[in-house]
């Protein structure tokens, strides 16, 4: 058996994964039953609704919507980016197989395509065995699907599809609740919905509710209509969740023309420019809706109406932050005279420090290279089990390549998200990584991997010259 071997690493302090995903499975709906009352559950049934049948989620009566989180244990010839990023699955070796599935000669079978969807994706107790070996000691799971969910158009159905996903994540989270934490749904179609899904998932100890930052269905998440939401949060003590994703906006309603999100002006540039890439939307979107919520909160002082609402920035990376506080607090000096809203009580920067953490990823270096900006406010993410996370040693490396000291280290992979959110560190922790996994026949020899980062290996043989 291939032995994929990695160098020896230690780790003196306890991490904590800010933001990793679960893939949402056919069993929420399965079990929703025992979860929700008769009317929710028709209610649900009519809104979004998973057919296991045909392997498809239906929504607003629309089949084949969402990103297909649903369709766990691998389909053959391809690869699922959502489960796919488990222990040792590094993005050349992700490349080699996706390599692989242009031919059909040499496409993952049904076995191989298993293989490669990491059952933690969904199942807790896989999730346990590959965190020991990614290095991760405690962690935040976030939902796949969340360019779904906002567009439910009855507020009824999106408040039961919330309650049966947040008790599925609550029972996910049993199997280790001193490791696992979970990030609630919320029904935004109403904020009143909104409102009584937070203190029902506050008493099973939730510490964060995920708010995506669009106008979907016209509900930008800081009109006044949700101000009642927040103050429920400033009571609660729960972390408003900003989590972005691509606006791929597929559920638009028809005759719905407005944008909802300024990644969705970044996709369909890339679209009509002709790049055939969907992936390299992901530069620029991620960011752009994240940069937008902040600008916004920042400058219409909404911090100053909520002054014990604490947020988290998820999954937008961390370098373009030093640049837009710069730029707010420029803005604020430039132009306060001519500001038609009250003035703010303090610099936009200085309310980012007091109120919000910003995710990082791994491979990301310049936070390293500026501990003191970030000291406080940077958590890391792994964002496993997609295509693009990746695991502490990762992200270790970088920081010690950057000569990154170890106090901020410790800050940066853990303790400021576990301030964030008001949890202990466990008791035992991971100290070294796992330097071998044992691999099946199939697994890419290190030349197939070289082979296949070779720009022409991504064209179908009938392609390439």
């Amino acid at each position: 058996m291939p032995i994929q071997r990695f160098a020896p690493m230690t780790k003196r302090f306890p991490t904590f994964d800010c933001d990793a995903h679960v893939a949402e499975p056919p069993w929420i709906w399965e079990r929703a039953k025992e979860w929700l009352t008769p009317d929710e559950f028709e209610a649900m049934k009519a809104s979004i609704w998973y057919d296991a049948e045909a392997r498809s989620l239906v929504v607003n009566g629309r089949a084949s919507s969402g990103i297909g989180a649903q369709r766990v244990g691998g389909t053959p010839g391809l690869v699922n980016v959502l489960s796919l990023a488990g222990p040792g699955l590094k993005h050349d070796i992700q490349r080699a197989f996706n390599v692989r599935n242009l031919s059909p000669e040499t496409a993952l079978n049904a076995e191989q395509a298993a293989y490669l969807d990491h059952q933690g994706a969904y199942d807790p107790k896989a999730r346990l065995r590959d965190m020991n070996v990614q290095g991760i000691d405690q962690v935040m799971i976030i939902p796949s699907d969340i360019d779904t969910y906002p567009w439910i158009q009855s507020a009824p159905g999106a408040r039961a599809m919330c309650k049966a996903y947040n008790e599925w994540a609550y029972d996910y989270c049993q199997e280790a609740p001193e490791r696992i934490f979970f990030a609630a749904l919320l029904p935004m179609q109403d904020p009143t919905y909104a409102i009584q899904e937070l203190y029902r998932v506050a008493e099973k100890g939730c510490r964060l509710a995920l708010v995506r930052p669009i106008d979907a269905m016209g509900n930008y998440p800081i009109q006044a209509k949700f101000d009642p939401l927040w103050k429920a949060m400033e009571e609660l003590g729960i972390i408003y969740g900003m989590h972005p994703f691509p606006a791929m906006g597929a559920l638009k309603p028809p005759g719905y023309t407005a944008q909802h999100s300024p990644a969705e002006l970044i996709h369909k540039t890339c679209a009509s420019s002709g790049l055939q890439h969907f992936f390299l939307t992901n530069v620029q979107n991620f960011q752009a809706e994240a940069a937008l919520w902040v600008v916004m909160v920042l400058l219409s002082g909404f911090f100053e109406r909520f002054p014990k609402l604490r947020a988290g920035v998820f999954e937008a990376s961390s370098t373009w932050l030093s640049f837009l506080l710069d730029e707010c607090d420029k803005t604020y000096k430039l132009y306060r005279n001519e500001r038609q809203l009250p003035p703010l009580s303090r610099l936009p920067s200085e309310t980012f420090y007091q109120h919000c953490v910003t995710g990082f990823e791994g491979d990301e270096a310049p936070p390293s290279k500026l501990p003191e900006f970030y000291e406080n406010i940077l958590a890391w993410s792994s964002d496993v089990y997609h295509h693009d996370g990746d695991d502490v040693w990762r992200a270790l490396e970088t920081m010690r390549g950057c000569d990154l000291p170890e106090r901020y280290q410790e800050k940066f992979l853990g303790a400021n998200a576990r301030a964030l959110y008001g949890i202990d560190p466990p008791k035992r922790f991971i100290t070294d990584r796992v330097t071998e996994i044992e691999r099946p026949d199939w697994w890419p020899s290190d030349e197939e991997v070289q082979r296949s980062l070779i720009a022409e290996a991504a064209l179908r043989p009938g392609a390439r010259r």
